[in-house]
């Protein structure tokens, strides 16, 4: 192509900046790109800046001095954050959603790509000041949506196995008991998944009592980690006490009855974190 024209530019680097969440890219990068001046990259970047908040879809950050650029950042818009969560909540509410034991059906939600995107959107939002180096799981539900917001940080995932795999090489393994039935569990993490001294966040599907969140955090400490925070999409009402207090929850189960097929999931007020 021998002359971008403007619509092409921001075409281009729109697409380039989404998918590249959290990446900095000068304005030198893209001035090379399209041969174009600085200025003109500058005029265009502006552009696509203003849309995007106009539209609550992100942010577009800038870094100044030599080594700066642009990044995009992930954003959910408030309205847009409680309709997702309204839609999500409603549709677990949902007696057939009730499984023997008390549990709930909520494998066809969290395999979801359309909604774990936007699950994973949300917390790069609500963890928009942290600057983790890898996002941690355990399996294996809480993999789907860890794997999302691993995308919208633009950092590698780390999965927590429930044993040791001989392809990972070594692994430091721990028991823990779990919060809720104070069984005793053991999770295990290949030495070479995360490097000593990394920074973390941690997501998983459902929380109880806390218990595994617990496990996770005695076992990053086994590798000094620094745990920035704890993002959980579904929490109980009951136990009121986890043993991890501090945590992000999107949504509560209010209420489960298996004997009368009633089950109430809410979105959070978040007053716990």
């Amino acid at each position: 192509m021998e002359k971008w024209r403007r619509s092409e530019r921001i075409v281009v680097m729109t697409k380039i900046l989404l998918e590249s969440p959290h990446k900095l890219f000068t304005l030198g990068y893209f001035a090379q790109m399209f041969q174009a001046a600085k200025s003109s990259i500058s005029e265009d970047l502006t552009i696509i800046k203003n849309t995007l908040q106009d539209i609550g879809q992100g942010r577009l950050e800038t870094v100044s001095g030599a080594a700066g650029g642009v990044q995009y950042l992930p954003f959910v818009s408030t309205k847009e954050e409680q309709d997702i969560l309204q839609s999500l909540s409603e549709k677990l509410s949902d007696p057939n959603r009730i499984l023997p034991g008390g549990y709930i059906y909520m494998t066809d939600l969290i395999y979801d790509p359309s909604i774990l995107n936007k699950l994973g959107h949300i917390f790069a939002h609500k963890f928009s000041e942290q600057k983790p180096d890898y996002i941690v799981t355990v399996e294996t539900k809480g993999i789907p949506l860890a794997l999302m917001t691993a995308k919208a940080f633009n950092v590698p995932l780390v999965i927590i196995r429930n044993d040791g795999r001989v392809t990972e090489g070594s692994a430091v393994s721990i028991n823990y008991v779990s919060g809720s039935s104070k069984k005793i569990g053991s999770m295990s993490l290949a030495r070479k998944a995360l490097p000593s001294g990394s920074k973390v966040i941690i997501i998983d599907d459902f929380m109880k009592a806390g218990g595994t969140a617990k496990g996770v955090l005695d076992l990053m400490q086994e590798f000094k980690a620094e745990v920035l925070a704890i993002g959980v999409l579904i929490d109980t009402k009951e136990p009121e006490t986890k043993v991890v207090k501090d945590y992000l929850g999107l949504l509560e189960l209010d209420k489960l009855d298996e004997i009368n097929k009633i089950i109430r999931v809410k979105i959070k007020n978040n007053n716990n974190i």
